[in-house]
């Protein structure tokens, strides 16, 4: 179910930076579930860097292509809440099933037990693990602009958490 939608055009990658660094801003965003969809070469992982960063993510960011996971972990920022992680800080999958032949891949890979743990939850490909995954609070579907280097942006919440986090980043 579709909670709400909105639409973007991104005519160049600094847009695409700022959308993500609005919704990084977002204490929410700690809990939630993110699904990119797209092409090949529609900006997904672009998407992801910019977010990652804006997030406090330091280093070399890797596409996780070929390891289908990428762990990350970021310092907690002022005014988390304490409870929210014993550690104080903010973990982040960024997963890319697009090498994925038969979604059972998902379930042999132990991936339920690391949606099932706190943290951001980032997915590209989400459709080669159908019907393995949780419903997803945002749904992002980028397509590239046939005549220019831009892209169009098309945001879904499917969750009250995912509707908040688009209210709050796309007013």
């Amino acid at each position: 179910m579709i909670l709400e939608t909105r639409q973007q055009h991104w005519p160049d990658e600094a847009a695409c930076e700022t959308t993500a660094r609005a919704l990084a801003r977002q204490p929410a965003l700690r809990h939630a579930c993110l699904e990119l969809h797209g092409p090949l070469g529609a900006g997904k992982t672009t998407f992801a860097r910019h977010l990652l960063r804006a997030l406090g993510v330091t280093g070399r960011i890797k596409s996780p292509s070929y390891a289908i996971v990428e762990p990350h972990e970021v310092p907690a920022t002022d005014g988390a809440d304490p409870l929210d992680d014993k550690l104080g800080k903010l973990d982040i999958w960024h997963f890319d099933f697009y090498r994925f032949g038969d979604p059972r891949e998902w379930e042999d890979a132990g991936f339920r037990d690391l949606f099932a743990s706190p943290g951001l939850k980032l997915v590209e490909w989400p459709d080669k693990a159908r019907g393995l995954l949780p419903v997803p609070d945002l749904s992002l579907s980028l397509l590239p602009d046939t005549d220019s280097d831009g892209r169009q942006a098309l945001w879904q919440a499917r969750t009250p958490l995912g509707a908040a986090l688009l209210r709050e980043t796309l007013p």
